[in-house]
């Protein structure tokens, strides 16, 4: 299994992903991963435009999803940015 912390990028078939499990959790043959995607219409605060690779992506929030691992390539991380990616959880989860 790949190893991918809280906050990395991955590329997934061609698509950045940014893993959003913690990293507390035990290992798992899947990652719960929301995409990067340019374009996105945004919603303030659900869908944070984040700088990665020097693009601004929009976080698909609604589009979470767990993937494969194995079908993950690390590409870099948003680590810095972490607090909007959190944000847009909480907003997802609980509308706050």
């Amino acid at each position: 299994m790949a190893r991918l912390t809280r906050h990395d990028v991955a590329d997934y078939n061609g698509i950045s992903m940014v893993v959003i499990e913690s990293d507390l959790l035990p290992p798992d043959p899947s990652v719960v991963v929301i995409p990067l995607l340019s374009g996105y219409p945004a919603v303030t605060h659900l869908n944070p435009v984040l700088r990665h690779d020097g693009k601004d992506l929009v976080l698909a929030t609604r589009l979470i999803a767990s993937v494969r691992r194995s079908r993950l390539r690390r590409s870099g991380t948003v680590a810095d940015q972490g607090d909007l990616v959190t944000r847009a959880v909480d907003i997802l989860m609980a509308g706050v």
